[in-house]
């Protein structure tokens, strides 16, 4: 049976989880947790099932707290033998100029960069882990690049934006006994093309799709108001200005718009949508938003919700998808909490109840 590895009384065990628990720099944190957890009891292999690290290198942290104390606690990876820190001040700063621009090679910035950067600069050879240690330090993360259109103006979206308060103002005003609330509609088009999304699997597996590409097409139609997380959902075979006015009819019924109720419905400049043979229902008053700013629109949020019972997935024929879509739809009816907080953008305003 393996036995625990004996530690020094240098602290607690209360005080080690207190410092574990307080912890704010990751390393540090997590040699706390070995040490608060062996010095509990916990052998080697339990804690390395819990905190992710090897037995030898559990060992060593125990070996240096018990020799050192607190001290052996401190990550030094940043560090000279000496004390200083790797970079100075001064370094740092020119390093976090360097990253606004592409490297040298026109790439994108990566651990392995970084050192080469680093390298240069103090003449010796870096490893690839420094760097990334690096960007961590001055909490750089990966994320993918929201798109935003080359042709989008800032300006008239800023002050779109406001003017949608102002319109909500205006509707009111102009039927002071109606219920007014504002919503958003837009259109999303899936097919038997497949959607492929990354999935959580075991370490060391690769996860396949069986996939089977065909261009036929199926158009999800979503209304939704991002206040409450309430929505609407059509799926119908195109997107023209018949179909248009088809949809936004049912919905005025579906919600029993007129005398007593308004909607403001913000929706794009699509071609169906501003043609002057849209027929606009009493109770709807369209506001378009500008061009090219698919990202203030709050309906835009909910395809990832509608493309994950779909997403690495093939389907025979559009009969098949189209019921896959229909009970997602289902689903997402009583998600509103969810979806309110998705959609409903800081800046979105409110109505009165």
């Amino acid at each position: 049976m393996p036995k625990s590895l004996t530690i020094e009384p240098h602290l607690s065990v209360k005080e080690l989880e207190v410092r574990y628990r307080q912890a704010k720099e990751p390393i540090e944190r997590t040699r706390y947790q070995i040490v608060w957890l062996l010095a509990r009891g916990f052998v080697t292999q339990e804690v390395a099932a819990v905190t992710g690290y090897r037995r030898d290198t559990i060992r060593k942290i125990a070996r240096r707290y018990n020799q050192q104390g607190l001290e052996g606690i401190k990550d030094r990876r940043y560090q000279h033998p000496g004390g200083q820190p790797m970079l100075s001040d001064v370094e740092q700063a020119q390093l976090w100029q360097a990253l606004q621009s592409p490297p040298p090679d026109g790439g994108l910035w990566n651990g392995r960069k970084v050192a080469e950067w680093i390298s240069d600069r103090l003449e010796r050879r870096i490893g690839r882990q420094r760097g990334w240690e690096y960007l961590r330090e001055m909490t750089f993360g990966k994320r993918v690049p929201r798109p935003e259109h080359k042709e989008a103006d800032i300006v008239e979206q800023e002050a779109w934006k406001k003017k949608l308060a102002v319109r909500v103002n205006q509707v009111q005003a102009a039927h002071p006994e109606a219920k007014v609330e504002l919503w958003s509609m837009d259109e999303h088009r899936v097919g038997l093309k497949p959607i492929l999304r990354r999935v959580w699997v075991a370490q060391g597996e690769q996860p396949i799709a069986k996939v089977n590409w065909r261009f036929q097409w199926l158009w999800l139609y979503a209304f939704v108001h991002p206040e409450s997380g309430e929505t609407y959902w059509w799926i119908l075979p195109y997107v023209n200005i018949k179909l248009f006015n088809r949809v936004l009819a049912d919905f005025a019924r579906e919600f029993g718009l007129g005398k007593n109720k308004q909607i403001i419905l913000a929706v794009d400049q699509a071609g169906w949508h501003t043609s002057d043979l849209v027929e606009v229902p009493e109770g709807i008053h369209l506001e378009f938003l500008p061009s090219h700013s698919p990202e203030l629109q709050p309906a835009e949020r909910l395809w990832p919700l509608t493309n994950e019972p779909i997403a690495n997935n093939s389907f025979p024929d559009l009969e098949q998808l189209e019921q896959v879509l229909f009970e997602r739809c289902r689903a997402l009816l009583k998600q509103a909490e969810l979806i309110s907080g998705l959609t409903c953008f800081h800046w979105w305003p409110r109505t009165a109840a």
